[in-house]
């Protein structure tokens, strides 16, 4: 689909390449209420916790599609700044979490500057809707103002739907977990940059990288390979390949906590992309949806805001996955300095 997507322009991913058995859900169908569609999409909200949202044929999905290729071309653009200027809207002096970061590692020569072998930025929501009172960005952030404007709110459009049909299955009263995740209402929700440049495949690192989402249903656009997700009925790692036209939608473990477990968050990394494709810069673009900064337990010992929750998960002060068991702290752990340096 050379016209909607720029996949084309890419190496193919590789046919030999084991991969994911991610389903492909038609979000048209969603909009339209087609009960076959609605049944396999909570199957697969039980099963796997990933699936394809196939956006075309609708139109709120074609739009989606278009506005992330656009944010693709800013992410690249942002990268491309000097790494003087990138920081200046880093962690943590900006933000302990909606903001710029990196992971270097030494150069090849041991005289050269340390390379950035990974960098992301996150933009949070309530900065883009004006909800807030706005973190310093760069000009190139606010010269497409009107994009992320758009992107946010179609992509919270595309979510709600979701939420409506799992709201039906899971026989909860009607708009409960709308209520849960209101767009103009303070919440974790961001759109996240994210750059890694050609780089050897490194089973430490990647394991060390080894994660589920902390929040409600994330929506990834990739143009390369390298997600990976575990298996549940082998463990083994396998590719996600990435669909023109379509993102990859996972649940997070939110929606493990709000279901007693019904819904998974599967555990997935990400690594060099594999074939001919592990010669390029890849780039995702990312929409996590977070609930509205309420309280996650009724427990009072054990009480915590979503608010409280993203910072700790997302600053690595509470390592671990959530699995079938629950939360499970991280079997290596790292301090955060080691897996993604905090920079000034």
């Amino acid at each position: 689909m050379p016209a909607l997507t720029s996949h084309h322009s890419l190496p193919p991913f590789p046919s030999d390449v084991e991969t994911a058995p991610l389903v492909s859900i038609s979000l048209a169908k969603l909009e339209a209420g087609d009960t076959d569609e609605s049944a396999a999409f909570f199957v697969a909200c039980k099963r796997l916790g990933f699936f394809y949202l196939d956006m075309i044929g609708s139109s709120l999905g074609e739009t989606i599609v278009s506005e992330a290729e656009a944010l693709n071309v800013v992410q690249k653009e942002f990268f491309e700044l000097p790494n003087s200027v990138k920081d200046i809207y880093g962690r943590p002096h900006l933000h302990p979490f909606y903001a710029y970061r990196y992971n270097e590692v030494p150069s090849t020569d041991g005289t050269s500057p340390p390379l950035r072998n990974f960098e992301n930025y996150n933009l949070r929501k309530d900065d883009i809707l004006s909800q807030c009172d706005r973190l310093a960005c760069h000009d190139l952030i606010l010269q497409h103002q009107s994009l992320f404007e758009r992107y946010v709110v179609h992509c919270r459009a595309a979510i709600d739907c979701l939420l409506e049909h799992l709201n039906t299955h899971l026989q909860l009263p009607e708009g409960t977990l709308a209520k849960l995740h209101r767009i103009h209402e303070r919440s974790g929700d961001h759109v996240r940059f994210t750059q890694t440049p050609p780089q050897q495949f490194d089973e430490q690192r990647a394991r060390r990288a080894e994660h589920t989402d902390f929040g409600s249903l994330t929506v990834l656009f990739n143009w390369l390979g390298g997600l990976q997700i575990r298996t549940a009925d082998t463990n083994r790692w396998v590719y996600v390949r990435p669909i023109p036209g379509s993102c990859v939608v996972n649940l997070g473990d939110a929606m493990v906590t709000f279901t007693a477990g019904i819904l998974r968050s599967n555990v997935h990394r990400v690594v060099p992309a594999p074939g001919a494709q592990a010669g390029f810069v890849r780039n995702s673009l990312v929409f996590f949806t977070r609930p509205e900064d309420k309280p996650m337990s009724d427990d009072p010992q054990e009480e915590m805001t979503s608010d409280e929750w993203i910072m700790k998960r997302g600053t690595g002060q509470l390592p671990g996955v959530f699995t079938a068991k629950g939360f499970e702290p991280a079997a290596f752990p790292l301090a955060p300095s080691a897996a993604y340096p905090v920079k000034a």
